[in-house]
C-alpha cells in the first residue's frame, strides 16, 4: 500500500473545491491531502505561516513537521525550492489547475511535471521531469 501526503496552496475555506493558490508562501492555507494507492482518503486544511522577504524558509520548515512529502505549487523562488529539495519535499508544479481537485487528479495520473527553475519566479531554463503515478 502507497500513502503520501500531499500538500497544496489553497484559498480559504480550502478542501477539494479550493482554488490553487498562485504563489505557495502567499496563500491563505494548504489544503493536506492523504492518498492512499490512488485514492484520497483524507482532507484536512493546515493553516499558512507568515513570513517576510527572506523568510521563505518559515513555509518549509512548517510544511516538513507537519509530515508532508509532496507539495504542488504554481510558483515560488529559488530559494524555497531547494529548501523544499533539503528536507525531502518533492515539489510538482500545478500551475496549469485550478483547483486542489483537479491538481490532485494530475497527480493521482501522472500528469503533474516537477518543478524546476523555469516554473520559478524570473527563473531561468531548466527540462522537466514527470512523476510516476501515486
Amino acid at each position: 500500500m502507497q500513502s503520501v501526503v500531499v500538500a497544496i496552496p489553497s484559498s480559504f475555506p480550502g478542501g477539494l473545491e479550493a482554488h490553487l493558490g498562485a504563489h505557495f508562501g502567499h496563500c491563505d492555507l494548504y489544503t493536506v491531502v492523504k492518498i492512499t494507492d490512488g485514492q484520497v482518503q483524507e482532507v484536512a486544511t493546515l493553516p499558512n505561516v507568515p513570513h517576510e522577504q527572506g523568510g521563505c524558509m518559515a513555509p518549509v520548515n512548517h510544511l516538513a513537521r507537519h509530515g508532508v512529502q509532496v507539495l504542488i505549487a504554481g510558483g515560488m523562488g529559488m530559494r524555497p525550492l531547494m529548501g523544499f529539495n533539503q528536507v525531502g519535499i518533492d515539489v510538482l508544479y500545478g500551475g496549469d489547475t485550478q483547483t486542489v481537485g483537479e491538481a490532485l487528479d494530475a497527480l493521482i495520473n501522472g500528469r503533474l511535471p516537477r518543478f524546476t527553475t523555469e516554473f520559478t519566479c524570473g527563473g531561468g531554463g531548466g527540462g522537466m521531469m514527470h512523476m510516476g503515478r501515486f
